[in-house]
């Protein structure tokens, strides 16, 4: 999901934008021959992701950083592990700490978050996606965080699937007009989601032969009865109401797929933390 040239150009911007014109601390009590050597820690239990940003962090710097890491994307780690062993020119890693950690730090809270709600799925079928609540320029290292934390993915933009919600129903005149236009324009590899708030709209998006039907902010008893009626007719999606505490009576419902936006956007950051040797 993260081709190295992405991740590359991704990293470039962000160092430009914290380096500026020079980093004036590091710069004058370093020399250019200066060595140092840091280890990554956690200071906390999550899952670890992003081994590969991290890492291109310093190699845009210089070349002459090395890492050697002990664990990989999607690996369980535990408060006072050593991720890695960083060792190199003092003045690019000085440079280059804040924003390697602050990649990690938000895709591991990410993954973290993620593998919470997947676990707490348990026995049912259902799995859990996140949605377009994604921070602006991020999407692709949160989604990849998602995946690397055990959850699956919704649409990556607005070219992935046609999702129909209540201001596109109000703007075609009806769930069935809409339904019918986008079948004549769209192309035959894209599918068609209708977002439902009632019982009478998945009635109806199911006589449309729509692909995915989302409940969307129903009661479990809800839930459970449009289950039924779509009866493996369309790929069933949960949303709305969302959380640790729900999650698992949701899926019980016999839902497919179950989305949330807290995944990314109320996922913590991980405590991780660089520390000179």
């Amino acid at each position: 999901m993260l081709n190295k040239f992405f991740i590359e150009n991704h990293v470039k911007m962000a160092l430009q934008e914290d380096i500026g014109f020079g980093d004036i601390t590091t710069d004058y009590l370093t020399n250019e021959d200066d060595k140092m050597t840091c280890s990554l820690n956690s200071r906390t239990d999550g899952i670890f992701c992003g081994k590969s940003v991290f890492e291109t962090v310093f190699k845009v710097l210089s070349e002459k950083v090395n890492i050697k890491f002990y664990f990989e994307d999607g690996d369980e780690i535990k408060k006072g592990d050593k991720i890695a062993d960083i060792e190199g020119p003092a003045r690019y890693i000085l440079m280059g700490e804040r924003t390697a950690l602050n990649y990690i730090q938000r895709m591991s809270g990410i993954a973290t978050e993620t593998n919470k709600y997947q676990k707490a799925i348990g026995e049912y079928k259902a799995k859990i996606v996140d949605t377009r609540k994604t921070t602006p320029g991020f999407r692709a290292f949160e989604k990849y965080s998602v995946k690397t934390g055990g959850g699956s993915l919704h649409r990556f933009n607005l070219a992935d699937c046609a999702m129909i919600k209540d201001n596109h129903i109000k703007y075609a005149g009806s769930l069935t007009k809409a339904v019918e236009k986008l079948k004549r324009e769209i192309s035959h590899a894209h599918k068609i989601e209708v977002e439902c708030d009632t019982l009478e709209q998945v009635k109806e998006a199911l006589n449309c032969g729509v692909d995915i039907i989302m409940l969307d902010n129903m009661s479990i008893d809800t839930m459970r009865e449009g289950v039924k009626l779509i009866n493996g007719n369309a790929i069933v999606e949960a949303s709305g109401n969302v959380n640790l505490s729900t999650i698992k009576d949701i899926a019980s419902t016999g839902v497919d797929i179950i989305s949330s936006s807290a995944i990314v956007a109320k996922a913590p950051t991980l405590d991780l933390g660089l520390d000179c040797i």
